[in-house]
């Protein structure tokens, strides 16, 4: 509680007592109420002053219930304090708009642009509010995170131009790419802004997969829901699901087992590790080096072939419940699991041994898609794109959940911001989740895997917070009258680092762009929901 009374001094230092109220929850969340007039000066203090970062910001309709409102949420992370400051801003029903943050907090002007789009609320200030999660096929004025939008009718389909920067100068052309692509990913188009090979700007259009999760959810069972948050990206299906469940047992006032938290960090650990040395793999076929593609491919299909052993899913699917994990999947498969750990760690380290001493693999990685530290702060870019940028930020460390706490890890950090740094970072990051995967099963303890949850209190929030393999990973839940879901917000990774990865293309050759991409390795469905 320490740690939330200095929070509370600080923000009676910059406001007093008349603009805000204040309430702590869950621990480690802080709900503060805020009015238009400071909600400015109240996000200079948090970010500019106070050193936290803008985590996640979003819109909710809350005109059904007895506030009769719209609410903007700002949820802030101070990493050093273990906190999160949740800010809530009324919005006036007769302007629908509120003062846009995005001219000191740059990764604003991206959640300002869905709220825009999704709620048509706008953000006053912020001249970039084009069209984001909308194609120009969508008709104007429909609304569908709004209350009164009726999801059974099919909306007008409606035709308008997309707008991209254009930039000019001498020899300065566009090259369009996707969004359909060779080989089996998802769609995203990209256009490249180009005079002869180096890239001038790119500018990302996502969207072509949005599912409309957030919307599909509403009303929805509890227990049904967690079933759609697995379903959010199938690489992070784990990570996901552990949010999801983080924030219906806040809700819902249960502990879990302790048993179950050893295994949810294995079973985190293990998609981490899986899901690296796929990206590795990836970025050595993409360079043309087909020995360390083929060892990664190698060493990623064996933790494959052990999560199916273990638990029948290589996704990890149906591992997670609300409440802890569904059955001791662990029990009679330790030994099992620790000699595989054994058998990744020495080709590991073997592999890496080699490719480290390869010109053709050190030529292609150094000083390519270089991100700045600056850069990734302002786009507030997470997981390995961030730490190997030299941003030091890791939600299992700043803000330890399930046995994290109780574990010895280190977290990799490196400068350069390249591909190699990222890369670095990742392998590094294999290393460590295998140790963390043996620490976990040598403290695993007899007893339950799961407290029973048949009941959430009706309109109460929290939040959930994982590392994903790709970085911090939030869920908000606002509970509904009968067990059901009120508001779902889900904030992937990939949200925060897509616009990370087109500036680290700028001043790179077009020949680059998939290794660069590759060495972020996002997710289009985990950022198109």
């Amino acid at each position: 509680m320490k740690k939330m009374e200095d929070i509370i001094e600080e923000l009676r230092a910059g406001f007093g007592e008349s603009c805000l109220n204040y309430n702590i929850v869950h621990e480690n969340e802080m709900r503060i109420g805020v009015n238009e007039v400071d909600v400015r000066r109240m996000a200079e203090l948090l970010c500019r002053d106070k050193g936290m970062k803008l985590a996640c910001m979003f819109a909710s309709d809350e005109t059904l219930l007895p506030s009769g409102e719209f609410a903007i949420y700002y949820v802030f992370a101070d990493a050093e304090r273990g906190a999160f400051i949740i800010a809530r801003m009324a919005v006036d029903s007769e302007k629908m708009s509120y003062p846009s943050v995005s001219d000191f907090i740059h990764s604003a002007s991206f959640y300002e642009r869905e709220i825009h789009d999704l709620f048509g609320i706008k953000a006053e200030g912020n001249e970039s509010l084009k069209p984001m999660v909308f194609h120009g096929n969508w008709p104007e004025g429909e609304y569908p995170l709004r209350k009164t939008y009726d999801r059974s009718r099919k909306p007008a389909f409606a035709s308008r131009r997309q707008e991209f920067m254009k930039v000019k100068g001498e020899g300065v052309y566009e090259i369009p790419v996707g969004p359909v692509h060779a080989g089996i990913i998802e769609p995203g188009h990209f256009r490249f802004s180009v005079a002869g090979e180096p890239i001038i700007n790119l500018e990302a259009q996502l969207y072509f997969v949005h599912k409309g999760i957030e919307k599909m959810c509403e009303g929805m069972d509890f227990k049904k829901c967690f079933y759609v948050s697995e379903r959010i990206s199938g690489d992070e299906t784990f990570s996901n699901a552990l949010a999801y469940c983080q924030a219906v047992e806040k809700i819902a006032g249960v502990q879990i087992p302790r048993r179950a938290q050893i295994t949810r960090v294995i079973f985190a650990e293990l998609e981490r590790l899986t899901s690296h040395l796929g990206d590795i793999g990836g970025v050595c076929l993409d360079i043309g080096y087909g020995f360390a593609t083929f060892q990664f491919r190698m060493m990623r299909g064996w933790t494959y072939q052990l999560v199916e052993a273990v638990c029948t899913s290589r996704f990890l699917r149906s591992v997670n419940t609300p409440g802890g994990v569904r059955k001791d999947f662990l029990e009679g498969n330790e030994k099992r699991i620790i000699e595989m750990m054994i058998k990744i760690e020495k080709e590991l380290l073997e592999t890496i041994d080699i490719i480290k001493a390869k010109s053709l693999y050190i030529d292609r990685v150094e000083n390519t898609g270089t991100l700045k530290k600056k850069t990734a702060i302002d786009l507030n870019a997470t997981g390995p794109a961030g730490r190997a940028s030299g941003v030091h930020y890791d939600v299992r460390k700043s803000f330890p959940y399930e046995a994290y706490g109780d574990m010895e890890f280190e977290v990799s950090m490196h400068n350069n911001g390249d591909v190699n740094c990222r890369l670095n970072v990742k392998l590094e990051e294999c290393i460590q989740s295998i140790k963390l995967i043996m620490q976990g099963i040598n403290m695993l303890e007899s007893g339950s895997m799961c407290s029973k949850i048949d009941f959430l209190p009706p309109y109460v929030s929290a939040l959930g917070y994982t590392e994903s393999p790709r970085g911090e990973n939030i869920h908000w839940i606002m509970s509904g009258e009968n067990n059901d879901i009120y508001r779902y917000k889900v904030r992937t990774p990939s949200f925060c680092n897509w616009p990370a990865l087109c500036e680290a293309v700028r001043g790179n050759i077009v020949p680059d762009f998939p290794i660069i991409n590759k060495s972020f390795n996002l997710s289009y469905a985990g950022n198109d929901l």
